[in-house]
């Protein structure tokens, strides 16, 4: 209904302009009477029922689908057809209220068909290129509703590829400590169960505040200390202004898990993981570096499948171009760096 009053408003008021400016200028050079005023008047409603029935046509046919260049040769094409429907209805008008009409010249004829198709024309191409526009907007705003779709679609399936990589891990542990230590595996029970409500609530969101993806990381932690013992030690050196950022829910705990599987459960000795964060000043960009005992090999494809791609994908699709991800070897370290803004 919107559209249809903004329709007829602009229909209405632009024709009356158009031809009381094209009065006013009559008045100038010609004695105007009131048959003058009534004639001009009368022109308005004859304009708008007739672009009214070329608008008529222009949907009943579909043309508004149809390529820019051939909306150009209907609106030159219908233009002409406008202004010799028009000239008629002019000449009718001018019978009727001034009487019998002085004749025309051929090139007086013509310099009139060819200003109202000028006239119509204008309107033709203000009529295409406004449908065109608002369906170009629509287009757009559907194809970033599309993609925001796909993406979120793409973020439920990384998010799904998670968990039962995590639980196989941790059943796995607690596996090896039945036999060895009942009283551990109990308190291993525990831990797990801690993880796995604090996970439930987790999955839900996007994104996640970094104090409670740490409080996911430390009973990870917690619960892989009990297994490995003294082969696994840990440091967390955790800025307060961490607080304030938020991240993919487990984005930290699977690469914590992988820094056990593939650097700390391959050293006979152990080693250490060791998580530090730190706000660039600058950028107010978070580092975090996690550091862990072991040798990163580029070619090697983890038995995940996913682990450090996956982590990349999430970073991406939250985060753009405002977050990267860099993993290195360093001072007989695997170093994994994450730098994300600040939402």
């Amino acid at each position: 209904m919107q559209k249809i009053r903004i329709y007829w408003i602009t229909q209405l008021t632009g024709w009356f302009t158009f031809f009381t400016l094209n009065f006013f200028f009559f008045s100038f050079k010609n004695y105007s009477s009131a048959r003058d005023v009534l004639f001009h008047l009368l022109l308005v409603p004859s304009a708008v029922l007739l672009t009214h029935s070329f608008r008529y046509f222009i949907i009943k046919k579909k043309w508004l689908q149809q390529p820019v260049l051939a909306q150009v040769g209907i609106a030159i094409v219908a233009s002409l057809l406008l202004s010799f429907a028009f000239f008629a209805i002019q000449y009718i008008l001018n019978a009727m209220l001034f009487g019998a009409s002085a004749k025309l010249s051929v090139v007086d004829f013509w310099q009139a068909i060819l200003n109202f198709s000028f006239v119509f024309f204008v309107w033709s191409m203000f009529y295409f290129s406004f449908h065109y526009i608002r369906n170009y907007r629509k287009a757009e705003i559907q194809q970033l509703k599309m993609q925001a779709s796909l993406k979120e679609a793409e973020l439920n399936k990384l998010k799904s590829q998670l968990n039962p990589h995590f639980m196989f891990n941790a059943m796995n542990s607690i596996r090896a400590l039945i036999d060895e230590n009942p009283q551990k595996a109990k308190q291993a029970v525990t831990q797990l169960s801690n993880i796995l409500r604090q996970t439930l609530t987790l999955e839900k969101n996007k994104l996640i505040s970094f104090d409670d993806e740490m409080t996911l990381v430390k009973d990870y932690l917690a619960l892989e200390k009990i297994r490995f013992e003294e082969r696994l030690n840990y440091s967390l050196q955790i800025d307060e202004v961490s607080s304030q950022y938020k991240i993919p829910p487990m984005l930290l705990q699977t690469l914590v898990e992988n820094a056990i599987k593939h650097g700390i459960s391959k050293l006979t000795e152990g080693g250490i993981v060791s998580i530090t964060t730190k706000q660039d000043a600058e950028s107010k960009k978070l580092r975090v570096v996690i550091c862990n005992s072991g040798e990163y090999i580029p070619e090697e494809k983890l038995q995940s499948g996913y682990g450090i791609q996956n982590t990349k994908d999430r970073l991406r699709f939250v985060f753009a171009d405002g977050a990267s991800f860099l993993i290195v070897n360093e001072n007989h370290l695997v170093k994994t760096e994450i730098v994300i803004p600040l939402l």
